[in-house]
């Protein structure tokens, strides 16, 4: 009978993932664990095959990546580079829409934690405890989130909603709204957090709207709590959720940016077609796929020196985009005694 690694894993008494880790990357196993492993499948007389995960005949890894929302402009250029840099290294993309649903990126992990590699997770919206748990049986690389012990590429959000917040008080707007996105989103905490934190520096009232699903549809119902607020600016989570608002505020008469300004995050290339253009905080996105992928190709190639660190943190710097939506703050009508 053949012996298969559920056999080397009984007799060593660790999981079989563990036995699979130290074969395919010993770098991700205890030294001590990964002897107790290999003196078990000597004893036995298991030989692992030739193929690791996500390994074809011809030698090429197959990644994954999976993205909350494929409809989203933002993730066309996030795609692009991590494609061209898995091209580069020889590796097969194998791109899946979660749909900004938490169970189906775990169901799309899980049946695919066989036939790839390993997975490049851009915007998840898992819990914490799932991410660390499939963290330590595949090589994962976090995009647009960061986690302790798990690799990472982020956009500086801390900087750029500073440049947010610096923008619109120099125009001398007072408040804001902030329109946020799903509550799941770890980027949407960070720019709110970054948000109401630094109001005060730049004396600015801040209020919160929200969650909304960040699309264009969506714009609607966030503008109309935005302006009920009384604020002179408003930031959406993203630009498709900007456009609706933007939308939303013409049909109602309320004028952009003369009464009221808007901005948006993600520089995506609808920003530039609308009309008054978005202004909107970008950053290097393309690269950012780029480097998420690099870093688990290193992941994958480096069972010792010259593999990643497990706490690496890749942050990228952002730029405020400044275009036609924002402008000075409308003047308050004069009171009299």
């Amino acid at each position: 009978m053949k012996v298969t690694i559920y056999d080397v894993a009984r007799h060593a008494g660790v999981a079989p993932s563990t036995v699979s880790r130290a074969f395919a990357m010993p770098g991700r196993v205890n030294p001590a664990t990964r002897d107790r492993v290999l003196a078990a499948a000597e004893e036995l007389g298991y030989r692992p095959g030739n193929k690791g995960p996500g390994r074809t005949t011809d030698g090429h890894r197959t990644i994954a990546m999976l993205v909350s929302d494929i409809t989203n402009p933002h993730y066309f250029e996030l795609i692009r580079g991590a494609e061209l840099r898995a091209r580069a290294a020889g590796s097969t993309l194998v791109l899946v829409n979660c749909e900004e649903s938490p169970q189906i990126e775990l169901e799309q992990i899980r049946g695919l934690a066989g036939s790839v590699g390993g997975f490049v997770l851009a915007a998840s919206r898992l819990p914490d405890q799932d991410l660390r748990d499939i963290a330590a049986e595949h090589p994962v690389v976090l995009l647009s989130r960061e986690l302790p012990g798990i690799l990472s590429v982020t956009l500086d959000m801390g900087s750029g909603c500073r440049q947010i917040l610096e923008h619109l008080s120099s125009l001398g707007h007072r408040s804001l709204a902030y329109c946020a996105g799903p509550p799941s989103s770890w980027m949407g905490a960070v720019r709110w957090a970054a948000l109401s934190a630094g109001a005060a520096e730049y004396d600015l009232e801040v209020h919160r709207a929200g969650p909304y699903t960040p699309t264009v549809a969506n714009g609607s119902s966030a503008a109309d709590a935005a302006v009920r607020t009384g604020a002179t600016a408003i930031v959406a989570h993203n630009d498709l959720l900007a456009i609706g608002i933007m939308r939303r505020l013409a049909d109602r008469g309320v004028r952009v940016p003369d009464e009221v300004s808007v901005v948006g995050f993600d520089n995506t290339f609808a920003a530039s077609l609308v009309q008054p253009a978005l202004t909107t905080l970008g950053g290097a996105v393309s690269d950012a796929g780029r480097r998420a992928v690099d870093l688990l190709v290193s992941m994958l190639g480096h069972s010792g020196p010259g593999r990643p660190d497990a706490h690496e943190r890749v942050t990228l710097p952002t730029e405020l985009i400044v275009r036609a939506s924002s402008g000075p703050a409308p003047s308050r009508p004069e009171t009299t005694g």
